[in-house]
């Protein structure tokens, strides 16, 4: 990977700085961004700012063992850059990857890293935001216009990962420890470890530290939807054996996948019985036998949390050597020794693991303002998950949930690309979306519906997230298959869209 010290932009000027596009973030949201805006907007000048020393974002700063995508990078990966490695990949892959895209498309000298934005403020009369930015190493308050603001920094605090308070955590005599801020060359030989959780981050950690310390268990609530599977996609390792280009083969598994996740998608809510037996069928064919399924048997129909894939089922080798356990229970407290559940039962630890999730951050919780007022976003209403009410000259990149982030980062760059040409060819310097006189009476809806997903991290927070419409346009349907007909398709000059 390149020499982070050798993509740091010189140093910047006192004076304020002027772009056409300001990107907020350099992960896998800003550095596809920033490969559209360079592809397709050549002429425009751009700057991503980030706060981090590196590019990656979430692959920079988790660090936990075992991290890896949950996503198969093919559909993960983007849509102009052949996956050449297994589906599921590891942290260090993926940053190898991204430094490819950073390198092959000269976007290095667009990225000013430890620049962390403190606020952004937006001037009808002057048409453009003013965006303040702390540069990390120095100190400096930086000042930055922009007559857009891209954001792409995510969807949740890189600060701190949820804990939630339990009685008695100040008694315990171990160590708590959050997956998203893992201590560095941790060593967990010969102790006892207790992961609390059961999503992908717990379905991670575990195999990996299973073998390297005394023993790991599984702490539950309730379970989560597994798939296991080998680690490797048939069909691409066959086309590569015939010859056949990987740009190819890259476009022709890409389509296989988004085949069968629109495939499951449509059984979770149609079939979703069957598709339940089939799924808890695939996990009992890998535990010992006679194992109690009761700790890998959701209470909720498939996909109305994410389904976490299990590369060559190594959380279930663990249970079958006899390395890891699961326990599904409810916490009482913590004791001195470890956790005390509702059944009695104590769990003895030396670190207790919160894989608990995250805490959301809107629009990374910088404070905005328009016109000297500042916004509030849970009064905004989105168009399409990515423009906002009262908001001019700013859009978002927030991705799917049921199907990889960074398709929708594609499509998005698509958009936009498309709405920086029409405002020019409009002569327009100021493009916002408003409610129409047909949306006025309309339902007033929370950003996502909870009862078709409804992970924690959105439920705990959902009024600080802007609104959604009961009419089409003002929707958030998290619906890739759905989205990647209509996106293309938007008439820019429609009622909703204001220009001036």
């Amino acid at each position: 990977m390149a020499d982070t010290a050798t993509l740091q932009a010189p140093k910047t000027k006192a004076k304020t700085e002027h772009f056409d596009v300001l990107v907020v973030g350099a992960g896998i949201s800003g550095v596809g961004a920033g490969y559209h805006l360079k592809t397709k907007n050549p002429k425009k000048k751009f700057v991503i700012l980030e706060a981090y020393e590196t590019f990656g974002g979430t692959w920079h700063m988790h660090k936990y063992p075992g991290i890896r995508s949950d996503s198969d990078l093919y559909t993960f990966g983007y849509r102009h850059k052949p996956w050449v490695g297994p589906p599921i990949a590891s942290r260090d892959e993926i940053l190898k990857y991204m430094d490819e895209v950073i390198a092959e498309n000269d976007l290095a000298p667009h990225i000013r890293y430890r620049h962390k934005i403190m606020s952004a403020s937006w001037s009808t009369p002057k048409k453009r935001w003013t965006v303040k930015a702390e540069r990390l190493d120095t100190g400096e308050v930086l000042t930055f216009t922009a007559k857009f603001l891209w954001m792409c920094q995510g969807y949740y605090k890189h600060s701190e990962g949820y804990t939630p308070e339990w009685p008695g955590m100040d008694s315990f005599r171990g160590q708590i420890i959050h997956p998203q801020t893992w201590p560095e060359n941790f060593d967990l030989t010969g102790k006892k470890v207790v992961v609390i959780g059961s999503g992908a981050t717990a379905a991670t950690v575990v195999p990996a530290i299973a073998g390297k310390c005394a023993h790991v268990t599984l702490l539950q609530r309730s379970p989560t939807y597994f798939i296991p599977a080998r680690n490797e996609n048939v069909l691409a390792d066959e086309l590569r054996m015939l010859g056949v280009d990987e740009n190819w083969i890259h476009e022709i598994v890409r389509r296989k996948y988004l085949f069968e996740q629109a495939e499951f998608t449509r059984r979770s809510f149609e079939d979703a019985e069957a598709l339940r037996t089939e799924l808890l069928e695939g996990v009992k064919a890998c535990l010992p036998e006679g194992y109690d399924m009761k700790h890998f048997t959701p209470n909720y129909r498939p996909w109305q949390q994410r389904v976490a894939f299990v590369p060559d089922a190594d959380l279930f080798e663990g249970i079958k050597a006899g390395l890891a356990s699961v326990v599904t229970d409810h916490i009482d407290r913590f004791t001195e020794k470890g956790i005390l559940l509702k059944s009695g039962r104590e769990l003895e630890a030396d670190v207790i693991v919160t894989a608990t999730g995250f805490n959301l951050s809107v629009l990374g919780g910088i404070p905005f303002e328009v016109d000297g007022k500042p916004v509030n976003w849970g009064e905004t209403i989105t168009y399409r998950g990515m423009m906002f009410t009262g908001v001019p000259n700013l859009l978002w990149v927030f991705g799917y949930f049921r199907a990889s982030w960074t398709l929708r980062v594609d499509m998005m760059g698509d958009f936009v690309s498309r709405l920086l040409k029409h405002v020019d060819a409009k002569g327009a310097k100021q493009v916002e979306v408003a409610l129409r006189p047909q949306d006025h009476n309309m339902e007033i809806l929370p950003w996502i519906d909870e009862d078709n997903f409804n992970p924690g991290y959105l439920a705990r927070s959902m009024d600080l997230m802007p609104k959604r419409g009961g009419n089409p346009e003002w929707g958030h349907s998290q619906n890739y298959w759905k989205e990647k007909d209509e996106l293309p398709l938007i008439d820019l000059d429609a009622p909703e869209f204001r220009y001036s």
